[in-house]
């Protein structure tokens, strides 16, 4: 692919212009996950207050493709109640798991060009994946590394 560039606009600006990239000290939840097969590293932090995202953040070692995936989950779920983040973490993933079916027309743009890269490359999949399974982890405030697999 020379001179073509893998990601589409919208992920180069998650990628160059990261959201969310730091550490809150007072989270009240925490995960740490890992993608084993590339060496990315990821560590979520939440503050849920009254069942809500008040705030999130991240830190990783990590591709682009991660760390767009992070930056776009971060700006999408900050003000949900932790159940519709997890529903629709869950949804997610399972739609970056089926490359078959066409995404609904519903789905945020953000998440429509994770899908759209991911289908391109589908080798990219568990990095596009690891900060939604880290969210996971962080809603249950899992003391576990998660890896993606």
């Amino acid at each position: 692919m020379s001179g073509a560039n893998p990601y589409d606009d919208l992920l180069m600006d998650h990628i160059k212009n990261v959201r969310n990239y730091s550490v809150l000290d007072d989270a009240s939840h925490t995960a740490t996950g890992e993608n084993p097969l590339c060496g990315d590293e990821m560590n979520l932090y939440l503050k849920i207050e009254r069942d809500r995202i008040q705030k999130i953040a991240f830190q990783c070692t990590c591709c682009g493709i991660s760390m767009a995936s992070a930056s776009i989950m971060t700006e999408i779920i900050k003000g949900m109640s932790a159940d519709d983040a997890r529903t629709l973490l869950r949804t997610f993933a399972a739609m970056l798991s089926d490359h078959t079916t066409a995404p609904p027309d519903t789905i945020a743009r953000e998440q429509r060009a994770i899908l759209d890269t991911v289908r391109k490359f589908p080798s990219r999949n568990r990095c596009a994946v690891l900060p939604w399974a880290t969210l996971d982890g962080a809603l249950d405030n899992s003391q576990t590394v998660i890896s993606v697999r």
